[in-house]
């Protein structure tokens, strides 16, 4: 065999080998993704397996709750007594309770987030981002048991100094602080939707002779109006949600709220203090729990829908 033939050999041996290797490699390259295919799915079932365990237990009490209690009771009475001898059961009263708090909480968060995302995404140079983004999630890190001894201890007192007839447990105070601490949620949200409206239409704006407020106004907030509505329906879901700081500061005394510098109790705050008690298990009263919670649940899940629908309706796509 010649020179030429045994050089030929040797390089389709070389190719063969490269190729057997290029096949192991595919075959333990798409092994490899198989695996990871499915700790995915199975971390995407688990969260959902886990939320329908919870509907499941808040439905599976309540049915046995509402056997004895009629829903439109329920839904209309305006007093909510349940370990009282003469129990009633209006969830009217914890609903309005925890309202009023998630209303106060939106109108300090709303216009101070909107104003701080606008600032963030069109006037802070990048340097001040990097500090004040920081800051946010560093605020949204405290322990909400903080934020209720914050209210209760610190800005109760400051406020009686300037309303005489606030009460001691209050429901502006509280609304004060949960609007406080639903800012990160809003700005974090907010600011990314303004961030992602292309350049073109701020130089658009520009050129049209608009000032950058008016170009954040009148185009930017426009362009990211979907983005801007999820952060506010998110942070006022942040609201209802929120425990610790009502079961602190807002008082538990379950009636209608109509005046904010009264306390009264929410759904929150009633869930910790009947699960702090020695109620028997089943018991009407206990059962309460569960009933508070499904209303809560699907308070949330209508402003979760509501948000969902926004953003479908409204969003702009770039």
């Amino acid at each position: 065999m010649t020179t030429a033939e045994l050089s030929g050999v040797s390089e389709r041996r070389a190719n063969y080998g490269r190729l057997v290797a290029s096949e192991a490699f595919l075959r333990r390259r798409a092994i490899t993704g198989n695996v990871i295919g499915v700790l995915l799915f199975l971390a995407a079932a688990l969260s959902v397996l886990i939320t329908a365990g919870i509907v499941f237990v808040l439905l599976q009490e309540s049915i046995l709750f509402f056997r004895q209690v009629s829903i439109l009771d329920f839904l209309t009475d305006t007093e909510w007594t349940p370990v009282f001898e003469n129990p009633r059961f209006g969830i009217i009263t914890l609903v309005s309770g925890t309202l009023m708090t998630t209303l106060i909480g939106l109108a300090v968060a709303v216009p101070a987030g909107t104003i701080l995302s606008i600032y963030l995404s069109e006037f802070a140079r990048h340097r001040t981002r990097e500090i004040i983004k920081p800051i946010l999630e560093l605020l949204a890190g405290v322990p909400t048991v903080a934020f209720g001894y914050f209210a209760l201890f610190f800005l109760t007192p400051i406020f009686q100094t300037f309303i005489p007839n606030l009460s001691g447990f209050n429901l502006l105070v509280p609304g004060i602080v949960i609007g406080i601490m639903i800012l990160p949620y809003i700005v974090s949200v907010a600011e990314d939707a303004m961030r992602a409206v292309p350049d073109s239409l701020r130089e658009g704006a520009f050129a049209l002779g608009f000032t950058r407020y008016q170009t954040a106004v009148r185009v930017v907030i426009p362009g990211a109006f979907s983005g801007v509505t999820a952060a506010y329906l998110l942070g006022m879901s942040r609201a209802v949600g929120e425990t610790m700081v009502v079961a602190i500061a807002a008082g538990q005394q379950a009636k209608i709220a109509l005046n904010p510098l009264e306390g009264a109790a929410t759904i929150t705050a009633y869930i910790v203090q009947i699960s702090l008690g020695d109620l028997p298990h089943n018991s009407l009263a206990y059962l309460t729990i569960f009933v508070a919670g499904l209303t809560l649940f699907l308070m949330t899940l209508v402003f979760n829908l509501i948000a969902f629908w926004l953003r479908k309706k409204y969003r702009e796509i770039y």
